[in-house]
């Protein structure tokens, strides 16, 4: 079986596991393109990573418009499918950008199965041309692969009718996201925040909570940056919580040393009308190293936690008080905490199981 994936996701290294974990099962002869680097927006420009490429060809190919997400597209994408003449084409993009349109156009001509990955969980309605594309996209794929149930939702309400599998884009490496040789005991409890500092992800929220926690001992360890720095940092000082909160960022490869450090991962995101949380990487990498979780209602938050964590109502701020007063108070509730969600991860959510449903879906494409 010939797999072409064209994924800009995995320029990154760590998600190159992934890659490497389809290539291991049997009768797979997979080909990933991927760009030279990527322009984030908010992280600057990615350049490849070769990390983890046993098994499997790696290739960059040239893309135009790189950072620009609904327009960019690879020009060599044609001949690279004529080259390779794969049985499916994997395309690692949203059904709304140029590139998906112009990949599926490319392997549909050279008579390959097809399918695309979307985390995209809000029905937005796009301009035209977009839309037309987004239409002729769910028009002809062979395939819908999407990371959350509400993402599915969201691609039956605009008229995909064809197979759907809900499956993460990517899992993590129970091996290296692992819990610490031996639980904390006793002391201040440290909780963590990990991602990007906006207001939607609710870190001002998480302060006010904190602040009425009379008597506990806590540590905030909050990993991360943005725009909503400065107004946290003032934050912290006006509720005289400067002295527990310290603010940093890491490297990839200093995340797991980091998980392990803490107590308590606490997840607050709140919905917007263009955003609402797609699926929160941070909790199941938090719970495969055995950190219990508290999450707010947000997005697919609740559906990835499932009963291995704390849920909040978003933005109910007494509740989140309540949730981490439960954590700090109850050393039991941790430790069953974090035996669920390691055991969640395992079940549901390591590379190699994220691997061999993606197989899967292409094995029924193939399939009579």
């Amino acid at each position: 079986m010939k797999i072409l994936m064209l994924s800009k996701a995995l320029v990154v290294g760590a998600y190159q596991r992934k890659a490497e974990e389809i290539a291991r099962l049997p009768e797979i002869d997979l080909r990933v393109l991927v760009p030279p680097g990527w322009r984030d927006p908010d992280r600057g420009m990615l350049p490849l990573e070769r990390a983890h490429v046993e098994g499997y060809d790696l290739r960059a190919t040239p893309i135009r418009f790189n950072g620009h997400f609904h327009l960019h597209y690879y020009p060599e994408f044609g001949r690279q499918v004529r080259a390779f003449r794969p049985d499916v084409v994997h395309i690692d993009e949203e059904p709304y950008n140029l590139a998906t349109w112009h990949a599926l156009w490319h392997a549909r001509r050279a008579g390959a199965r097809t399918l695309f990955f979307s985390w995209q969980n809000i029905a937005r309605d796009y301009p035209l041309p977009v839309r037309w594309g987004e239409q002729w996209v769910l028009r002809h794929v062979d395939y819908a692969v999407v990371g959350t149930q509400s993402a599915a939702e969201v691609w039956r309400a605009k008229g995909y009718r064809g197979p759907l599998a809900v499956i993460p884009q990517f899992g993590v490496d129970p091996d290296l996201f692992s819990p610490a040789p031996r639980s904390r005991q006793g002391g201040t409890l440290v909780i963590g925040f990990v991602g990007r500092l906006v207001e939607e992800k609710g870190g001002a929220d998480l302060l006010d909570a904190l602040a009425r926690l009379d008597g506990l001992p806590w540590q905030l360890d909050v990993i991360g940056d943005g725009p909503a720095k400065p107004a946290l940092i003032e934050q912290a000082r006006r509720l005289r919580l400067a002295d527990r909160v310290t603010f940093d960022t890491l490297p990839s490869t200093r995340m797991p040393g980091y998980y392990r450090g803490l107590d308590a991962l606490i997840v607050p995101s709140l919905t917007r009308p263009n955003w609402k949380e797609q699926f929160g990487r941070v909790i199941i990498e938090a719970m495969a190293c055995g950190v219990p979780v508290i999450g707010s209602s947000s997005g697919a938050i609740p559906d990835v936690v499932g009963d291995a964590g704390l849920i909040f109502p978003e933005g109910d701020v007494t509740a989140l008080a309540d949730r981490l007063g439960q954590i700090m108070r109850h050393p039991e509730v941790r430790r069953d905490l974090a035996a669920r969600g390691r055991r969640r991860v395992l079940e549901r959510y390591t590379q190699a199981h994220v691997a061999a449903q993606t197989v899967a879906v292409y094995e029924s494409l193939l399939a009579p």
